[in-house]
């Protein structure tokens, strides 16, 4: 079928170009020219269906670099709490979703923030009162936590003299309790007890995710981890269901997953699956190793230690869970394998390690590694991306003075640290490659709310003196530049040079908004909606 896109503006991949049309045959762009020389172009539009884009804007499918579709699925069908924002409606929402689910031996879910509750962790007896009779384990929505209930702590045997568990933290009381709140590694002292999520649920979550996804114009993405984490089983065999399906309609790059407690001995291992998990739509071609953990709990590798509520200098820098030896030489390995290497690194230390690692590759293999998150980079280290060829993968919705940032991140950093927090600016006056992504369901995977903090570098509705001030206003960046990290930087990482992008010959992956954020005020580009969105010229959504 040919389709024309018309009467609106387009977003290239690269650049804006008001009164252009786009026009689609088959699963191809066939042209991009002025609206006016639709007629006489040559092209034959006798049954060709009208897109009328209202004064709209038609761009590239978004690619999502660092997202986790199947988690955030699951949580959309088990017990949600990323839609509400404090104590009293996450405690709401866990008693009503047990009222109307009697059946359920465990209560599951997640997706509450750390800013709800003083100093970022919940309490057993808060669950108490309203599940008393189940055990509840409820993972935070940067999955670096988990709220848990007295009855769970009882079946995982914690206690007041367990110790705290390798890579992570029990969270105690004054007494020096366990309190409810586990930290990185102790979510799996409880996880491993949790009934064993079937196939078929995995597989309504990947389904979910994508229409999801689909639904916010976003046509193709990197899943962050296909392996086990956090209590979580490998995914990877639901999206070989989909493929064999035909209902995998996403473009999907998996990043198999580094276990850390193990060495390069699990690299034949990893190049066995990627050969089994490389089929259709998916190709799993990428290894995540995560480096570090989340500032908030202060598992973030940093140069120097965190602060106490003081000011004064802790004892502790964060973890790096990979040895920067073991980082550097299964790097060096993974990439003579053939593997882009996908690392998680908040930290300025774990983001050091990562460049230091990637430090001497050879370029000509095109691999295209990158580095997710990067809250604190050191100035010393944000020239390093461009000259070592790494990509800076933003997850750009977190650049901004919210609840979690003011009372839980910049007392524990410092004055002189804090400005080092996602320096995208300055990433892209130093010629670095940048790709975006969510990382949901650690926060919405809605790519028009993170360009929005991109360019305005507030939060799109944020009320009050804090929510509303800028943060770092100088690492801003211009509004094609964050589109363009969002479809045809994050397709790059993809390795997929003819998507992302709205040219002649490219994949006919395209997103439909409801306005032209081009034109509007900044203020107002997290306002825009998807209208619908297309792969390979095929509607995949349509409010």
């Amino acid at each position: 079928m040919t389709l024309v896109f018309r009467n609106g503006s387009v977003f290239d991949g690269g650049r804006h170009r008001p009164g252009q049309a786009v026009v689609v045959a088959g699963d191809r762009v066939a042209a991009v020219l002025p609206e006016a020389d639709l007629v006489g172009s040559g092209l034959d539009l006798r049954d060709a269906r009208e897109i009328d884009l209202a004064g709209g804007l038609v761009a590239p499918g978004f690619v999502d670099a660092h997202v986790h579709p199947v988690q955030g699925g699951l949580e959309r069908i088990r017990c949600d709490l990323s839609e509400v924002h404090t104590r009293e409606d996450y405690l709401r929402v866990v008693g009503e979703y047990a009222a109307a689910h009697p059946e359920l031996p465990w209560i599951t879910g997640g997706g509450w923030a750390m800013a709800a509750f003083p100093g970022g962790t919940p309490t057993a007896a808060d669950l108490d009162a309203v599940v008393p009779d189940r055990p509840v384990f409820l993972p935070n929505r940067d999955h670096h936590g988990a709220w848990v209930n007295s009855r769970a702590m009882e079946i995982a045997g914690i206690g007041p003299d367990s110790p705290d568990p390798a890579h992570g933290r029990f969270e105690r009381d004054a007494d020096g309790r366990p309190n409810g709140t586990l930290h990185e590694g102790a979510m799996a002292v409880v996880s491993r007890h949790c009934p064993p999520t079937a196939e078929d649920e995995y597989y309504r979550g990947l389904l979910e995710g994508q229409r999801y996804l689909h639904s916010l114009g976003v046509t193709a993405w990197q899943d962050a981890i296909l392996g086990a984490y956090a209590g979580a089983d490998d995914a990877s065999g639901v999206y070989l269901r989909a493929v064999e399906a035909g209902e995998l309609t996403g473009t999907v790059v998996g990043a198999l997953w580094w276990d850390r407690e193990r060495g390069e001995e699990q690299v034949a291992e990893l190049v066995e699956r990627r050969r089994r998990y490389t089929r259709g739509r998916l190709r799993a071609t990428s290894v995540k190793i995560m480096q570090d953990g989340v500032a908030e709990n202060g598992t973030a590798a940093m140069s120097t230690p965190y602060l106490d509520p003081c000011g004064h200098p802790t004892h502790n820098a964060g973890h790096s869970f990979v040895d920067p030896g073991l980082l550097r030489s299964a790097v060096a390995r993974l990439d003579a394998e053939g593997f882009q290497v996908h690392v998680h690194a908040i930290g300025d230390r774990a983001v050091r390690e990562a460049l230091d690692a990637f430090d001497g590759l050879d370029r000509a293999r095109d691999l295209r590694h990158h580095i997710a998150h990067l809250q604190l980079v050191h100035p010393d280290d944000v020239g390093r991306f461009a000259s070592l060829g790494v990509t800076a993968n933003m997850q750009a919705l977190w650049a901004c003075l919210d609840e979690q940032m003011v009372e839980l991140t910049l007392p524990v950093l410092g004055e002189e640290r804090a400005r080092w927090q996602y320096p995208f600016g300055d990433l892209a006056r130093a010629g670095a490659s940048l790709a975006c992504g969510s990382d949901w369901p650690v926060s919405t995977p809605d790519p028009l709310a993170a360009i929005h903090v991109a360019v305005n570098r507030t939060e799109h509705g944020a009320t009050g003196p804090v929510g509303t001030e800028p943060f770092l206003p100088e690492q801003a960046l211009t509004l094609e530049q964050a589109f363009a990290a969002y479809t045809a930087g994050s397709s790059w990482v993809n390795h997929r040079d003819d998507a992302g992008v709205l040219r002649e010959g490219a994949v006919a992956d395209l997103a439909v908004l409801d306005r032209d954020p081009f034109t509007g005020p900044a203020g107002e580009i997290g306002a825009a909606r998807v209208v619908s969105t297309w792969v390979d010229g095929i509607a995949v959504h349509e409010a």
